[in-house]
């Protein structure tokens, strides 16, 4: 049985009829793979206007930052979106929480491809083993030797833009810049080839979808996850100079085949999607704030990070952090969660808490770094944050000396920004990238 999206306009019987359908049907075995929906009053943190959180979340996290959104498979779902109690949660133990997704979704029949994997969706120790992989290979120093190769990429697609931008055309961000950066830069680390662009950039998009609920994420995570195992296997002989063949050549007889193909479809997935999600509304910030480009342009390392790290802050790509599973009764914020309760994390909302600093719900490049959550925080907090930073640096500071005069080529009400997603983002954003351009239109 397929059921649709729900929507407010059913009104809050059918969308009461619309839970309890989806309780009866999961009632035998929870498979979130089956799920085709989400019930309206769990998509309320998957929601924007424009850039900024929905009025009603903000609202939420105002008079309940630890708040009961519903009741499935015979456990409740809350929402965490204020700041200090989604530290909490975020830092709180393994013997608390449960980041394991694999619980809730049926492996039986299941290829190697369609399993689920991830830092991010598994505990200890499974977690700290794949981790231990990971770490030593996003160090600074280890860092470091990305760095000429992010700038001639981004040079190139600087170039790239300059050309198809000429005679004052408008220039679509995201496929020329946005998307194609982070793409070569996760490439280049992981030791793949850089082809089929477009079906990888459309499978990204589709994992993070909730339009259809978990059906169309999972489908979309088999495809790069074949494709990552596929690589693998094909380095094993003869391994790259990328992040697999190190593995390879390091812990080659302790990973398998599908293992290391799930920890490369993870780096992939966390490194090239939300960066490119950072780099297009990153863009549109720039473009419409003087003082960002200004301070891009200063050639001051203190004043680039100053951006970077409030451009993170205020965007927050990342919506929602991985879903936690209380394995125990715990009390966030003076609120008891029962066992088995799910508990979302508002990243977003949590770095716009007025109760952190005044002014949050503005961008605003001169302000102070805040103890932001754009990463995570704790035991899962994200791996490669310091090569996501490095990038965001280096891409937006080259944007800005390249074209210092970058303008919007249309209003953001003409914008398509994604509508359910875990990870935030435009589908195109059209530029100007010299002097020569027309007004915007609404």
């Amino acid at each position: 049985m397929r059921l649709p999206l729900l929507s407010p306009v059913l009104g809050p019987v059918k969308q009461r009829v619309g839970v309890w359908l989806l309780n009866r049907t999961m009632r035998n075995g929870i498979d979130l793979r089956k799920l085709r929906f989400l019930p309206e009053s769990v998509t309320l943190p998957l929601k924007r206007d424009g850039l900024d959180p929905l009025p009603a979340m903000m609202k939420v996290q105002g008079e309940e930052p630890v708040k009961k959104l519903a009741d499935l498979f015979g456990k409740g779902v809350w929402l965490v979106s204020g700041y200090d109690e989604s530290r909490e949660v975020l830092a709180g133990g393994a013997e608390v929480w449960s980041n394991d997704l694999g619980q809730f979704v049926s492996q039986e029949g299941r290829s190697d491809e369609e399993q689920i994997g991830g830092l991010g969706m598994t505990d200890p120790p499974l977690h700290t083993a794949l981790r231990r992989y990971l770490t030593p290979e996003f160090t600074m120093r280890r860092l470091a030797r990305l760095q000429p190769g992010i700038e001639q990429i981004v040079g190139q697609r600087l170039d790239a833009m300059a050309e198809a931008g000429r005679d004052g055309k408008p220039v679509d961000m995201v496929e020329e810049f946005a998307f194609a950066v982070p793409f070569d830069v996760i490439c280049d680390l992981l030791g793949l080839p850089v082809d089929d662009r477009a079906r990888f950039l459309e499978l990204g998009v589709a994992r993070f979808d909730l339009t259809e609920g978990g059906a169309g994420a999972f489908g979309a995570a088999a495809h790069t996850r074949e494709f990552l195992i596929n690589a693998v296997r094909e380095q094993r002989a003869n391994p790259g100079d990328g992040l697999i063949g190190a593995l390879l050549k390091e812990h080659g007889d302790e990973l398998d085949d599908v293992t290391l193909g799930g920890i490369a479809d993870g780096v992939f997935l966390g490194g090239y999607e939300t960066s490119a999600s950072m780099l297009a509304l990153g863009a549109y910030l720039i473009a419409t704030t003087p003082k960002a480009g200004e301070m891009l342009r200063s050639d001051d390392g203190e004043q680039v990070n100053q951006v970077v790290e409030e451009l993170l802050r205020h965007l927050c790509v990342v919506q929602l952090a991985f879903l936690r599973f209380a394995k125990q009764d715990v009390e966030i914020g003076g609120v008891q969660i029962k066992e088995g309760d799910a508990v979302g994390v508002s990243l977003l909302a949590a770095n716009r808490d007025p109760r952190l600093a005044p002014g949050l719900d503005t961008f605003d490049p001169s302000r102070e770094p805040t103890r932001h959550l754009a990463f995570g925080w704790g035991m899962h907090r994200c791996v490669g944050a310091e090569l996501a930073r490095m990038e965001l640096r280096t891409a937006l500071r080259m944007l800005a000396e390249r074209f210092p005069d970058l303008a919007m080529a249309s209003d953001i009400s003409a914008l398509d920004f994604r509508k359910l997603s875990a990870v935030y983002g435009v589908e195109a954003l059209p530029v100007y990238t010299g002097t020569e351009r027309e007004p915007a239109t609404a």
